[in-house]
């Protein structure tokens, strides 16, 4: 019998399956795919998913010469512009790398850790036992079964196995929108020199990379390094039109929306180029990420509107949760309800990004009375305050998981401390996480010595400036315990989070002279 069964070799599919593996766990990926798609998608990440690859060394393979994440000094909010740079704690990272490069860096690192990935395989059904799902796959060479411990669904927002496993996919969906995106060159007199957006005759400067909203609709000019340009449209009240889209389509829409003419040139260099028309738009949440033996990830369990490109940062983010949990159940070690907590810690994040982009959707409507709401918006980001709210909440690092007692860091994103062991050698925690194990950091031995013997958690004793002075960290970069001193409290609460995720039983001892 297969351990784990994933449907879908997208990023998040090949994600979870490197997780599992990390974890030791098999995972078979099917993909009805015959070969990675290199259709351009998604043009980057955003938020804490750029630091977690960073802590699975991940990152630099994505940017090469970039070996440390840095966080953006401006980003958007509803096509409002956010000054990050005024921010004592920014958490807003990003990385402009096209999805085709992701999904390549993402294979060639699970295929270097043996994941089994079979292209043009495709889901056609399923069946679930009390200990096992029998999976119907369609194949080249025609149909066959695999039984399983787990079936994953990362299969789409369309996704089949949500469908057969009778998960319901409540929201809303939006008829009245038209996004068209192309690659294009532009002529080398409308790039302004200084801040490499537009300077377009009788309508002014365009900044690059930013949602630009007026009165008719929405125009993005992206110079991605590499390529051609990226231009992007939004509009409501638009007829779509039935023929296929055109370079010329797209140029209509921006000088509707602008007001003014845009020519638009065929784009220059290799393929594959950007030319499409997306007609409406979604905000959907999974009734439940988890049916039985049936779990989804990804936007198989939520979908929603591209604005602030917060899919991959929410999905990549599912698979990291995911998959240490899930690989402890297979393992028979997994503290009651561990799985379980995939759901209640995952689905309020997706809440979130289905709110935050629903609010966005609606500052960048047309309408006067959009207008003034936004004027009012930009009142509210001359304070530094409500700046941090909306990083945090885009960023992902508004997330706590659990009630909320305990250490401020419990719940929250792991800080970054930089580790100096006995020896002298310094570490960053990105360097000490990429085999995904729990790790307990401790500037002191006392916790260290509470441990059993075991395996399960990796503890490394050094100084850190400016960090605990013990720290208990997940596979997924999530802190489950903190302390500050070293006292009776601390050490029962450390006992209670190792026996809580990792079931392991402390050995008390009693507090020394040196640290009462």
């Amino acid at each position: 019998m297969e351990q784990v069964v994933i449907a879908g070799a997208g990023p998040n599919g090949l994600m979870l399956a490197s997780e599992l593996k990390l974890a030791g766990v098999d995972a078979i990926v099917i993909e009805r795919l015959p070969e990675r798609s290199t259709v351009p998608r998604a043009n980057g990440l955003v938020g804490q998913v750029v630091r977690m690859l960073d802590r699975r060394g991940l990152y630099e393979r994505l940017n090469p010469g970039q070996p440390i994440p840095q966080p953006t000094p401006r980003f958007f909010f509803g096509a409002l512009p956010l000054d990050l740079s005024q921010l004592a704690d920014n958490p807003l990272y990003l990385l402009q790398v096209p999805q085709a490069r992701i999904e390549q860096v993402l294979q060639e690192r699970a295929l270097e850790l043996g994941v089994e990935i079979r292209r043009g395989h495709e889901l056609a059904g399923f069946t679930q036992n009390p200990d096992s799902v029998r999976i119907q796959i369609d194949g080249p060479d025609g149909s066959y079964e695999l039984e399983a411990h787990y079936l994953v669904g990362a299969d789409g927002g369309h996704s089949l196995t949500r469908k057969l496993a009778g998960i319901d996919f409540p929201g809303v969906t939006h008829d009245d929108t038209v996004s068209r995106t192309a690659h294009a060159t532009v002529s080398a007199a409308l790039v302004d020199p200084v801040t490499g957006g537009l300077a377009i005759p009788g309508y002014g400067k365009i900044p690059p990379f930013m949602h630009h909203r007026t009165e008719r609709g929405l125009f993005v000019y992206a110079p991605l390094p590499g390529g051609p340009p990226l231009i992007s449209t939004a509009e409501r009240g638009v007829a779509p039109g039935t023929d296929p889209v055109t370079l010329a389509e797209v140029q209509e829409s921006a000088e509707r929306i602008l007001g003014v003419e845009l020519e638009l040139g065929a784009p220059e260099g290799d393929g594959p180029h950007q030319l499409r028309r997306v007609e409406g738009g979604n905000s959907r949440l999974a009734d439940r990420f988890r049916e039985g033996r049936v779990l989804l990830v990804g936007d198989a369990a939520h979908v929603h509107s591209a604005i602030g490109g917060p899919g991959l940062n929410l999905g990549l983010q599912d698979t990291i949760n995911l998959g240490w949990k899930l690989a402890a159940e297979l393992q028979g070690w997994a503290p009651e309800g561990l799985l379980d907590s995939y759901e209640a810690e995952r689905r309020p994040a997706g809440e979130r990004v289905v709110m935050h982009t629903q609010a966005q959707s609606a500052l960048i409507a047309p309408g006067k009375e959009i207008t003034a709401l936004r004027q009012l918006f930009t009142e509210l980001l001359d304070n530094p305050v409500n700046v941090q709210h909306l990083a945090d909440l885009m960023s992902g690092a508004d997330l706590r998981y659990g009630d909320g007692a305990g250490h401020p860091l419990v719940g929250k994103w792991a800080p970054d401390p930089v580790i100096t062991d006995a020896s002298g050698r310094s570490s960053r925690l990105a360097e000490l996480t990429r085999t995904a194990r729990p790790l307990l950091i401790t500037k002191t031995s006392v916790f260290a010595e509470l441990l059993p013997d075991t395996d399960r958690i990796e503890v490394v004793t050094g100084e850190g400036p400016e960090s605990p002075l013990a720290l208990l960290v997940r596979p997924d970069g999530y802190v489950a315990w903190a302390a500050d001193v070293d006292g009776p409290a601390e050490r029962e609460a450390l006992g209670e989070a190792l026996a809580r995720w990792f079931a392991v039983q402390v050995q008390p001892r009693p507090l020394t002279n040196a640290t009462r």
